[in-house]
């Protein structure tokens, strides 16, 4: 439960994401937690995981202890980051890789983590099966990710920045989402290769 979005326009790329844990029917706020902040530091850029809680204390662990390395250049960087990931959090962390509602078809294990990555290379989404997408304009994901999409696409074409399209999307899954709440924390990176729109 969770709106999490990412932005590149112009030479900056954002990522943003709100505050609220939900456990079931019970939330907590951020005025309530004071590690509310779904983004977390990764090489020189930035990632946010929505799905269990638990990820982002494995996740802090894995960067403490410098468990994996992460290249966050390209497309198969990322991948060949999550894949060392995933070995990480099974011998080490104990990762059930069945999902509840997982097909026994699936070609692979699943590593049960959905994020967006930003930094100075893009914009880029990470799935459970260690699938990565690399987003020209913007995405979201998290249970409000709907809304996000919906006000981003509304307000990308004219907008001065991607925090602002960023905050809009983050702005639309609080408002309507049931598990997402502000308020948003978000980080900019000066793109490396800005690409100009026709």
């Amino acid at each position: 439960m969770s709106t999490v979005v990412a932005v590149r326009l112009g030479s900056t790329a954002c990522i943003a994401a709100d505050s609220l844990t939900t456990f079931g029917e019970q939330k907590q706020t951020a005025r309530y937690d004071r590690f509310s902040d779904k983004l977390q530091t990764v090489e020189d850029g930035a990632m946010a995981i929505v799905g269990s809680a638990a990820h982002s204390l494995v996740l802090d662990s894995v960067l403490r202890e410098r468990r994996v390395r992460f290249d966050l250049r390209d497309r198969l960087s990322i991948f060949e980051s999550f894949r060392r990931l995933h070995s990480e959090l099974k011998e080490h962390y104990f990762l059930n890789p069945k999902e509840d509602n997982g097909d026994e078809t699936d070609p692979y294990e699943s590593s049960r983590i959905d994020a967006l990555i930003a930094g100075p290379d893009g914009i880029f989404g990470v799935y459970a099966l260690r699938e990565i997408y690399e987003y020209a304009r913007f995405w979201a994901i998290g249970s409000g990710a709907e809304y996000a999409l919906g006000a981003m696409h509304a307000c990308y074409g004219g907008a001065e920045s991607a925090e602002a399209v960023a905050e809009a999307g983050v702005a639309a899954g609080a408002e309507f989402d049931a598990g997402s709440g502000l308020p948003l924390t978000r980080r900019s990176f000066r793109l490396r290769n800005p690409v100009v729109e026709e």
